[in-house]
């Protein structure tokens, strides 16, 4: 990682985690244990690499930090539901997150199905506040594509094929789809958030759009890399849980070397689609590298 991503990946976490603070109250009475399993799945840490393609993307246009770190918080939220849920019995039943129990492990499986629920539907409720952005049809077309992203036609889509996908015998091109829904379409609404609040061109935005693309399959790639040769301690999570589930990757597809070389080529692929934005670009560059790279 350059010194200017760790950086950079350092202060968006402090300025998300400041908002995630505020609209994450510490309550009392009936409801207090759900807050505090909430507090504890969003505030446990994390790369916040979501969040960092958010505010990346909007200083592309000039976006003010207030506006696009509430758009990143928002997102920290959705992808936090989305660990909630994988974590439990019925999906991926990990026992681990960021090296502490998983949040139905620390509290109960209710508890954590109802803290996934509510932390969804409090993204939205940040987005759509005025806070976020004083334009409001602005404001409604982010709620609108974060929907998208997460829904039945994105994020969602994808975990329900990933949950079927050792019965289905998916092929190279069926694992990529799978991939582009469950992890590359909340990342592809990080980049064209940005595009979004910065008003940018069609040409910006189509750009942004194929970067992303190619980000978040070459972080599949890598995650899946890291699932058969990563070390548990480091990752803070079970490894070697795909092969024992019966899961088609596209490292299983291609074999750890072809899968390599694909993930280089596709972070190659992805730096390429910012030409458009000249040196303005160089975070986003940085990123490519550190999603092939990274250890955790």
């Amino acid at each position: 990682m350059t010194d200017s991503l760790q950086k950079a990946l350092a202060h968006v976490a402090r300025q998300v985690d400041g908002v995630l603070q505020t609209v994450l109250p510490v309550e009392a009475g009936p409801e207090g244990r759900l807050f505090a399993a909430m507090r504890y799945a969003t505030l446990a840490g994390g790369k916040r690499l979501r969040p960092l393609l958010v505010v990346a993307s909007g200083d592309l246009f000039k976006v003010p930090g207030e506006h696009s770190i509430r758009v990143a918080a928002a997102v920290e939220l959705v992808h936090t539901c989305s660990l909630v849920h994988d974590d439990l019995p019925a999906m991926d039943d990990d026992d681990l997150r960021r090296g502490q129990p998983t949040v139905h492990r620390k509290y109960d499986e209710a508890t954590a199905i109802l803290a996934g629920d509510a932390l969804l539907t409090l993204a939205f409720e940040v987005l759509a506040a005025p806070a976020t952005h004083p334009n409001a049809e602005l404001r409604i077309e982010l709620v609108r594509a974060l929907a998208v992203a997460a829904g039945a036609h994105g994020m969602v889509a994808g975990q329900a094929i990933d949950l079927a996908a050792a019965t289905l015998g998916l092929d190279t091109g069926g694992v990529t789809r799978l991939q582009l829904l469950k992890t590359g379409a909340l990342i592809a609404f990080c980049c064209e958030a940005g595009g979004i609040l910065g008003h940018a061109t069609v040409a910006q935005r189509h750009a942004l759009k194929a970067y992303a693309h190619d980000l978040g399959l070459a972080f599949q790639i890598a995650d899946d890399l890291l699932d058969i040769e990563g070390d548990a301690a480091e990752l803070g999570k079970a490894v070697k849980k795909d092969a024992a589930a019966g899961k088609t990757t596209l490292v299983g597809l291609m074999g750890v070397e072809q899968a390599r070389r694909q993930a280089r080529l596709l972070a190659t692929q992805a730096a390429a689609h910012l030409d458009l934005f000249g040196a303005k670009a160089a975070l986003l560059r940085d990123l490519t590298e550190f999603a092939i790279s990274r250890r955790s």
